[in-house]
């Protein structure tokens, strides 16, 4: 399939040779090894036509593993972990294991990648979020440092970021990895940022895919919101897309990461596989 598709996609490999795109992968999707294969193979097909890729993952199942052999229950609440300071930790090590693994699985395809993580390369300077209690260490982002990434990318190797964050008190912070990836695609003026999640992408109606809507713009996204059609876990990402748009990102796509090739289909095809939202 990658054959037939790369086949007739010269215009676009040619439109954005030497462009940035900032891919975010997670969720459950992220222990499935074929889907995983598909999609590292889509970003190391991108880094070999030219395409700069700033890759940021999360780890959810990862994390909650960690907890668990620690001796500490994962606890939610309206879909958020609840994060005390060891949770923080432990966060920060199941995520820097899941970014070690990323950066060897994109090496092992014959291209250079390396870790970013804030810990050892502070790139995601983050705050406790305002509204919550002390001792909990969700966070937002403070800002975004690119030297490393600039520093990567400029000798054709590709950043694996972390969406763990570090405050002032030295501490790691849990921060959304859609909003991180909105943020540093932000930060660095990129083409594209591309969010992989498990269903095809904004749809009219939740339990039908082919309600997809595959071009909206951003007034209209925020209308969809307030009528309550986009809805759940599709809200953060949506509204990460428009924050990336708001600061110079050209286009933000929700995509599947469960269909082969997702990125190649959405970004070399004139059709595309999933939602493209624009301002």
């Amino acid at each position: 399939m990658r054959e037939q598709i790369l086949k007739d996609s010269s215009k676009y490999i040619e439109q954005f040779k030497g462009k940035i795109f900032v891919i975010k992968y997670g969720g459950s999707m992220l222990d499935d090894k074929m889907l995983s294969d598909s999609v590292l193979d889509d970003i190391v097909c991108f880094h070999n036509n030219g395409i700069k890729i700033v890759f940021v993952h999360g780890g959810g199942g990862a994390i909650s593993r960690l907890m668990q052999q620690r001796g500490k229950e994962p606890r939610f609440v309206d879909g958020l972990r609840i994060t005390d300071r060891e949770t923080a930790e432990i966060v920060d090590d199941a995520l820097t294991s899941v970014n070690k693994n990323f950066v060897e699985q994109i090496s092992s395809r014959g291209v250079l990648a390396e870790q970013i993580v804030s810990s050892k390369s502070p790139t995601i300077k983050a705050k406790k979020k305002s509204d919550t209690i002390s001792e909990n260490f969700l966070g937002d982002i403070d800002s975004i440092v690119t030297g490393h990434i600039d520093d990567l990318l400029s000798k054709k190797v590709i950043p694996v970021v972390s969406p763990v964050g570090y405050g002032s008190d030295n501490m790691p912070y849990n921060i959304n990895a859609d909003v991180a990836a909105a943020e540093i695609a932000s930060a660095l003026l990129a083409e594209k940022l591309i969010l992989l999640t498990n269903v095809k992408g904004v749809m009219k109606d939740k339990d039908d895919e082919g309600s997809l809507i595959s071009h909206i713009c951003e007034e209209e996204a925020l209308k969809l919101i307030k009528r309550q059609v986009i809805e759940g876990g599709m809200i953060p990402k949506v509204k990460a897309g428009i924050q990336a748009l708001d600061k110079g990102v050209k286009k933000a796509h929700i995509i599947s990461g469960k269909i082969p090739h997702s990125l190649l289909l959405e970004v070399f095809t004139n059709e595309g596989i999933g939602t493209e939202i624009v301002r």
